[in-house]
Parts: C-alpha cells; sequence; structure tokens
C-alpha cells in the first residue's frame, strides 16, 4: 500500500511537470504565431540622429573650450525647443520597389499611420526607389500618394538612385520631385514580354489543349499558338495602358510636355530637371538636413514579420538579382570581368 502511495505522488509529480512544460511551449509557441503575425512598427527621431551625429564631430575636432561652448550653445536651443516647439512635422518613408511592388502592403500601413497625426502644414518625404514593375502595383502605390495630397498633406519625392516606369508614376503623384544629378528618371511607356513554346510542342507532336469563354479572354498563351488577332488585341491593351499612364502624369505634372518624355526613354536627374520631370537637384540627405531647423523629422517604417523560410528566400533572390545586375551593368558599361 505504501508503495501504491509513493507511485501515486511520483506519477502526480510527473503530471504534473508535463503539464507545466506542455503549458510553457503552448505559450511560446503563441507568442511566436502573435509575434509573427504582429509587424514591427518603428519611428526613428531624425533630428535626435542628426544631433548626436554632430555632438560626436564636435567632441572629436573642436578644442576643449570650443566643445564646451557648443555643447552649452546646443543646451540652450534645447531648452527654447521645449519651452516653445511649433515646428511643423516631417514624416519620412521608403519605399523599394520590385517588379511586383511587394511593398505596397505595408506602405499604404505607413501611409494610414501618417494620416493619424499629420495636420495642415505637415509634410510627408517619400524617398522612391524602383526601377518599375507591374502597373496595378505601382497604380495602388501612387494612390496611397494622392491619399496624402487629399488630405492637406505636402509630399516630397525623392530620388536618389531611380525613379523609372512604375517608380516615376508614383513619383510623379508629389507636390515636389527632387533628385540626385544622376539618378535615373522617366521610363514612362509598357512593356510585356510573354515566351511562347507552341512550337517546340508541336515538334514534339505534343497536344496542348487551352478551352476559354470569350473571344479575348486569351489573348497571348505561354503554350497554345499566337494568332494574329490575338497578337493585335494584345498590342492593343497595351497601347490603352501606355495612355493611361501618359494621361496620369500630364494630371499630376501639367508642366510636363508629355509628347517629349512619354517614349519609354529614361534620364539622369540634370537632363529630368529639363525636361520638368523633377523640380530640384537634391539629395534626400541634402533635404532633409536643409529643413532640420524648422520641423522636427521622424522616420516611419513597418516592417512584416517574416519566417525562417521567407528570409531564406529573400536571400536568395537578393543574391541573384545582385548577380544578373552585375553582369548587364557589365556588358551594358563594356567592362570585362578579370580573366
Amino acid at each position: 500500500m505504501e508503495h501504491l502511495i509513493e507511485f501515486a505522488v511520483f506519477f502526480g509529480k510527473v503530471v504534473a511537470i508535463f503539464l507545466c512544460v506542455a503549458g510553457l511551449v503552448l505559450l511560446a509557441v503563441g507568442l511566436a504565431v502573435r509575434n509573427k503575425l504582429k509587424p514591427d512598427f518603428q519611428i526613428e527621431d531624425i533630428n535626435a540622429k542628426l544631433d548626436e551625429l554632430g555632438e560626436m564631430m564636435q567632441s572629436v575636432v573642436l578644442d576643449k573650450k570650443a566643445y564646451k561652448s557648443a555643447a552649452k550653445e546646443r543646451k540652450k536651443k534645447d531648452k527654447e525647443r521645449e519651452d516653445d516647439d511649433q515646428r511643423r512635422h516631417v514624416f519620412v518613408l521608403k519605399f523599394e520597389g520590385d517588379i511586383k511592388a511587394s511593398q505596397v502592403e505595408q506602405f499604404r500601413d505607413e501611409i494610414t499611420a501618417v494620416l493619424t497625426v499629420a495636420k495642415a502644414g505637415d509634410e510627408v518625404v517619400i524617398s522612391v526607389e524602383s526601377p518599375g514593375g507591374v502597373v496595378h502595383g505601382y497604380g495602388l502605390a501612387a494612390a496611397q500618394i494622392l491619399r496624402l495630397r487629399k488630405a492637406g498633406v505636402k509630399v516630397v519625392a525623392a530620388v536618389d538612385k531611380i525613379a523609372a516606369s512604375g517608380g516615376y508614376m508614383m513619383a510623379c503623384t508629389a507636390d515636389k520631385i527632387i533628385a540626385a544629378p544622376f539618378a535615373i528618371i522617366g521610363s514612362i511607356g509598357v512593356v510585356a514580354q510573354v515566351p511562347n513554346f507552341h512550337k517546340v510542342l508541336k515538334k514534339y507532336d505534343v497536344d496542348y489543349e487551352e478551352i476559354t469563354s470569350g473571344e479575348f479572354k486569351r489573348t497571348v498563351s505561354v503554350l497554345g499558338e499566337i494568332t494574329d488577332k490575338g497578337r493585335a488585341k494584345f498590342r492593343e491593351q497595351i497601347e490603352d495602358t501606355h495612355v493611361l499612364f501618359k494621361d496620369f502624369v500630364k494630371q499630376n505634372r501639367p508642366q510636363v510636355e508629355i509628347g517629349n518624355v512619354a517614349t519609354g526613354e529614361y534620364w539622369f536627374g540634370v537632363r529630368a530637371k529639363e525636361l520638368n520631370l523633377v523640380d530640384d537637384l537634391l539629395t534626400s540627405d541634402e533635404y532633409l538636413l536643409g529643413v532640420r531647423e524648422q520641423a522636427r523629422i521622424f522616420a516611419v517604417k513597418i516592417e512584416p514579420k517574416k519566417t525562417f523560410s521567407e528570409k531564406l528566400n529573400d536571400m536568395v533572390s537578393r543574391a541573384a538579382t545582385a548577380a544578373v545586375t552585375s553582369v548587364v551593368e557589365r556588358f551594358e558599361s563594356g567592362i570585362q570581368a578579370p580573366r
């Protein structure tokens, strides 16, 4: 009997430990799922960052007496700002575009977040970096910027490297566009490429059937035969998209002579300014540094949580893109890799 009691006590302890461990595991899984689904919302005080950089430089460059004097002046300015800080707010967003405009979901959330606190006189600086991509994705991103303007918030599009095609579709919606002298601007055109393997299938006697309802449900196909009628319709759709793109640019930048720029070409910043595609030749850093005394600047970023597999896919994708870009750049510049 005594042994049975001891066994029951032992068994009870084992069950209790098991339940505790199971509870902890379930809690950890729950938190992991919750953290995975919850985006990472980041707000950075750019003024504080710039002040810190300035203080670090002064501590090294200035002599002891000059540094103490600068520190005293800095504290005086900080006190004055605290007592009467009526400066406008400048919110900085960054859009790094790919062919799918995959950042548009977080971009729309960032703009919504800004609109919850922005007031008349505030400003949003959007750093646009994109070579373009799908029309519907970049059209949605451009529409998000127009939300800001409709709310009375001034928008500045800053192009440090490239805003071409869909990237320029976004930038042209801003009140003002600034660009680095050698940033790539423009490419107001539409392109569609569809590989077709019909002749290969026919050569090896492989049947392929595609059943559609509607005369132009499928104008061109990867595996089916492309007819003259289907090709003509596809071209018509591309041309119509180009017309809509040109009208959109003209509506948002009436100062542009659309007939001269809607050729699909791109221009560097200096030439783009001559064509009124941009307003000023400035980098985003230069612009923000210039308004720091008149505004409180905040960088806003919403970063979705990613699984390990998604992070791995991103790494592989970036590596592949970098490799292809390197080959293309070498080819276009005429520089051959060392043997």
